[in-house]
């Protein structure tokens, strides 16, 4: 048997796993990385490096620097004014904080965006008296849909350009703004479904953690200098974030150091913040999506799937299968590895049809952004997994439909800003 049929095969366990949850969605993640190592997927010395992977340490870190925001009461705060611009109506609020994460993804990490979010939505959903799991999950995906705005949105977007460049056609490249002609389409549809269909898809879970940190709280030094020292750091995290100055996760560490040595916030309690499951979940994922990439079982996919297509498929044909594959791979792939993956058989098989590979690519990179149906296709939706506890069929039902409404958008805007026969319209 084959690496690539062997890992095809353990991603079919695994989903089957994620969907029905017989074990914990943590578990079936580490039993996954174990498993790629015992089908030699990935080298024994690979099994657990994931919990090294700088995306792992940014979790860890933003989760304290965004506990210390609640020991200090200036989530609390934040939320406060937040709510004060919006309401405490959950539609609302819902809109509000969806346009505030998409505006922020469109220029910072998406992650970065909903890690530093998390902590106020928190505070909001305990000042207004709301479920936290109606708030986070439209979160995390105005993160995903704000980010593919621009250029920097999400760091594999430029993966595009680097494949154009590769095949010798650097005059096609992708413009920093380029991207909005489509994200800011699907960024609009995006929060229209959230606010008219997905909110009734959202579960509602107790926040019964909100109320045992607030009760902690209370018997916290809160005062008006612990919460202006914790707001610093926090704008100086964003900050070296959205100016690339150092690493994502080395900002998030050094500022997560900096709020247990000025006692925003006590070495248990940050050590007590962070979310574990969402900490090894991701890691856990880590081993398979590498194996995916290096057995071949990725390319396996794609190219079974365009052999389907028959020879001389319409281009408009090529956009909707790829950007369906896309979407697949991208659950259970990082954006990265499925875009690197795609690309360069758009830009093949535009070129068998004379037709410009611009519109096919820009297909392929939405949809690879597109993770909203796990919560393991993107760092913001395994973020707001633990605080929002909710299952990995909440992320399908719910992100399902706005993956629809997604590639619905993409197949009509995409041909109409990008022609695939440009000189001949």
């Amino acid at each position: 048997m084959t690496p690539a049929i062997k890992c095809l095969i353990l991603l079919a366990v695994v989903a089957l796993l994620f969907v029905t949850e017989m074990i914990p969605l943590a578990m079936t993640a580490v039993l996954a990385a174990i498993a790629c190592s015992a089908l030699g997927l990935v080298p024994e010395n690979q099994i657990f490096l994931g919990l090294a992977d700088s995306t792992v340490v940014l979790f860890g870190g933003m989760f304290v620097v965004g506990a210390a925001m609640f020991y200090t009461g200036l989530a609390q705060k934040v939320g406060g004014a937040v709510v004060k611009l919006f309401g405490t109506n959950e539609n609302s609020l819902m809109f509000g904080l969806m346009i505030i994460a998409a505006v922020m993804s469109a220029f910072l990490s998406n992650t970065g965006t909903t890690a530093c979010l998390i902590p106020v939505v928190m505070g909001i959903c305990a000042q207004a008296k709301l479920s936290a799991s109606r708030q986070l999950m439209p979160l995390a995906f105005a993160a995903g849909l704000g980010g593919t705005c621009t250029l920097i949105g999400t760091p594999p977007n430029i993966l595009a350009n680097v494949a154009l460049k590769a095949a010798g056609m650097p005059e096609l490249q992708f413009g920093f703004f380029e991207y909005a002609y489509i994200g800011i389409p699907i960024t609009v549809a995006g929060i229209v479904y959230m606010m008219f269909l997905g909110k009734y898809i959202l579960p509602e879970a107790k926040t019964d953690e909100v109320a045992d940190v607030e009760q902690e709280i209370d018997a916290t030094n809160t005062t008006p200098k612990k919460q202006m020292i914790c707001g610093i750091i926090m704008v100086g995290v964003i900050g070296s974030m959205a100016t690339s100055v150092v690493p994502l996760e080395l900002a998030a560490v050094v500022g997560a150091v900096l709020c247990v040595l000025t006692g925003c916030i006590t070495e248990k309690q940050a050590y007590n913040s962070i979310d574990w499951i969402t900490i090894f979940l991701f890691a856990g994922m880590i081993p398979v999506a590498t194996a995916m990439n290096t057995s071949g079982a990725g390319k396996l996919i794609a190219e079974f799937t365009v052999s389907l297509m028959g020879g001389n498929p319409s281009p408009y044909l090529v956009t909707a299968v790829l950007f369906g594959l896309a979407v697949v791979l991208t659950q259970f792939m990082s954006n990265t590895a499925s875009k690197a993956l795609l690309c360069p058989v758009g830009i093949a098989l535009s070129t068998q049809m004379g037709a410009s590979p611009k519109a096919v690519l820009m297909a392929i990179l939405i949809a690879s952004s597109c993770a909203f149906a796990s919560p393991v296709g993107t760092p913001p939706n395994t973020l707001v997994l633990g605080p929002g506890k909710y299952k990995f069929m909440d992320y399908v039902k719910c992100g399902g439909g706005l993956v629809a409404v997604s590639m619905i958008v993409a197949i009509i805007v995409i041909p109409i800003v990008w022609p695939f026969f440009p000189t001949a319209a």
